[in-house]
């Protein structure tokens, strides 16, 4: 399965327009190669460098969506409301929806997972990052992932 964004390369800068410092929204992904006998999709976004890089504690969870049905792309700015049967889960905002990159400190490492699972998962209930890969434990047909990295001007 191959997951990329046409906003950024691999390792490369997030745009400001996807961060705290733009408009917020999450960047347009693309998805390839889904096996077959995905029934959905499911996406995390975290930073495994907060709060510092040098010295990180943390993995801060900005996005957390799933039941997202076998695609191709992600638009910009999508959310569980755009498509028909998706839901959110929590960031570590403690809230629904994507929250771009805002590091504190340094350049900090996102990584946009992409999971293709063999089911449609129950209604969680706004999960966290942990009891979305809880559920989705043993439904994992693939996974696969895109990095990109900011840091504040």
């Amino acid at each position: 399965m191959h997951f990329s964004s046409t906003a950024f390369p691999a390792g490369g800068a997030i745009p400001a327009k996807y961060t705290c410092q733009g408009t917020n929204v999450s960047p347009p992904l693309d998805i390839g190669d889904v096996p077959a006998g995905t029934k959905s999709l499911a996406v995390i976004v975290d930073d495994p460098d907060a709060p510092d890089p040098a010295a990180p504690q943390t993995t801060w969870v900005h996005w957390v969506i799933y039941n997202l049905p076998p695609t191709k792309t992600l638009a910009e700015g999508i959310s569980a409301h755009d498509l028909a049967g998706s839901l959110d889960g929590q960031n570590d905002w403690k809230v629904t929806g994507y929250r771009g990159p805002c590091p504190p400190i340094g350049k900090h490492r996102y990584f946009y997972k992409l999971y293709a699972l063999d089911s449609v998962l129950p209604d969680l209930h706004k999960p966290t990052k942990a009891a979305l890969e809880k559920a989705m434990k043993g439904h994992i047909l693939a996974k696969a992932e895109c990095m990109g990295v900011y840091k504040k001007s």
